[in-house]
């Protein structure tokens, strides 16, 4: 998987930028909350990737930050969320204030993003609340990112040998030691998902 890429920015739109690597141009969707923290062309710049492979097409998704980028990662995980919606929600709010919605389950917030209705906001807050870190008290970024997150890991690691997410997460969610290493936490997933 692509995991990051950093290169000068060729070209920039709402949606979509076009970073050179060693003469080759990646084409690269991203949120709106991305896209306003990029510089001008010909800069270099660092955007934290997700690669989607699907029969059709291969998609490369950037972020600016590590957060987003986890969010981006949960929210595909969501029953009718893929990753065109998970890119218009993070358009229309940042990672921290969606946290915050999710958890003080406002779906009045969730349903002004575009292409969120009532069904989908619900959806969203009961699936999302257990993978979302709840806010500590007087914390104002609920999504920091832990160092060594092993769980994290060792999915991407499953979706990478060709594991929908969702099957991912169910067979890490099945293990009960979550603390060991990244390959043990791998191995126990592969014998959950045989």
């Amino acid at each position: 998987m692509i995991g990051r890429i950093r290169g000068t920015l060729i070209a920039k739109a709402a949606t979509e930028v076009m970073i050179d690597v060693g003469g080759v141009g990646y084409e690269i969707d991203i949120p709106l909350t991305t896209f306003y923290g990029l510089g001008v062309l010909d800069t270099t710049v660092l955007l934290h990737t997700h690669l989607v492979v699907r029969e059709d097409a291969q998609l490369l998704f950037g972020f600016g930050t590590l957060e987003e980028r986890m969010l981006f990662r949960n929210l595909i995980k969501v029953n009718g969320v893929g990753p065109k919606l998970a890119i218009t929600i993070l358009s229309g709010i940042d990672a921290n204030a969606f946290a915050n919605a999710v958890h003080s389950k406002d779906v009045k917030s969730l349903v002004g993003l575009p292409g969120v209705g009532k069904k989908t906001a619900e959806r969203l807050i009961i699936e999302m609340q257990d993978r979302l870190p709840k806010p500590e008290a007087g914390s104002k970024n609920p999504l920091a990112i832990k160092p060594a997150d092993h769980l994290a890991d060792a999915e991407t690691a499953l979706i990478n040998l060709g594991f929908k997410p969702q099957e991912a997460s169910r067979a890490l969610g099945a293990i009960e030691d979550t603390t060991d290493s990244i390959e043990n936490l791998i191995k126990q997933a592969l014998k959950n998902l045989s």
